[in-house]
């Protein structure tokens, strides 16, 4: 089993990801940015090997612009040193890494020129992994995206969408419950027609939740992990009881945790934590499952 988390790195200096905006989009600056940020995801990774954390989540915004027309750098080919300085931590250390596109990355919606631009950030993530020589056990995990006042046509454009993406891309591609509009069950239905892995994210569940326990569902989402992607991934969060219901915790409660794996977890799988203090409570959680 292993333990993520996600994007940043609390604690240790120089370990922020950078951007820009439009107006100062500049090719030096672009250039410039992407470098240090590259220097940064390896002084991350390079913490998560010293403190063995295996899984962790690389933030969208490691090459600014990645996505967009604005970014015409040829980013992996100029920094193919920095990226095989990167592949070799990975290597030498069974690191898993995976990205989630932001809440703009639909690839469901009516308008087609939101889906286009969905299908390109897609297309930029792949292109990063692929720039660290991952394979297909290195996931981009999306929703599935909005209702549009029709659910039923809704899912049959995600379906669609899906099958008409570069084989690429789809090999990588995970989908997960969310806490509004798709729920474990939805996201199951969709996976399975589609050939889709599922995450199970459990505290979407309990704020949009579909009956059976998270033990039931771990299972039905396994089935839907194939060799070629790995082992099954979760997704695992606690509510932060003074914010809205969905809001992930501050740290990880280590008895609830614990109460959730004995309870729920009856087979090797990676987890993701989502939580407001990152690194922080991987140590924490790692250090329980040790002490096993």
């Amino acid at each position: 089993m292993r333990i993520g988390y996600a994007c940043l790195l609390k604690g240790l200096a120089n370990t922020i990801i950078k951007g820009t905006i439009q107006k100062n989009a500049s090719r030096e600056r672009l250039l410039e940015i992407t470098q240090l940020n590259l220097d940064t995801l390896s002084r991350m990774f390079k913490y998560n090997v010293d403190n063995n954390i295996k899984m962790f989540r690389i933030s969208s915004d490691i090459i600014p612009f990645g996505s967009s027309p604005i970014n015409k750098t040829d980013w992996d080919k100029i920094f193919e040193k920095e990226f095989n300085e990167l592949k070799a931590i990975i290597k030498a250390n069974h690191i898993r890494l995976s990205m989630h596109p932001g809440q703009y990355t639909v690839i469901n919606s009516p308008k087609l020129d939101v889906v286009n631009r969905a299908i390109e950030d897609l297309s930029y993530h792949n292109k990063f992994l692929n720039a660290l020589g991952l394979d297909s056990t290195n996931k981009i995990i999306i929703h599935i995206g909005g209702v549009y006042e029709d659910k039923k046509a809704a899912i049959e454009r995600f379906s669609q969408t899906y099958q008409s993406l570069d084989q690429s891309i789809k090999n990588r591609l995970v989908i997960e419950n969310d806490d509004k509009s798709y729920n474990i069950c939805e996201v199951l239905k969709i996976g399975k027609k589609n050939q889709i892995p599922v995450v199970f994210d459990n505290l979407h569940h309990r704020v949009n939740n579909y009956p059976g326990s998270d033990k039931y569902w771990i299972e039905l989402a396994r089935q839907t992990w194939k060799q070629d992607d790995g082992l099954q991934k979760i997704h695992y969060s606690q509510q932060n009881i003074f914010k809205n219901p969905g809001a992930h915790s501050e740290t990880i409660d280590l008895k609830v945790f614990k109460d959730f794996i004995e309870n729920n977890v009856k087979i090797d799988l990676d987890i993701m934590l989502e939580v407001k203090d990152k690194n922080f409570s991987a140590l924490k959680v790692n250090n329980l499952l040790n002490k096993k």
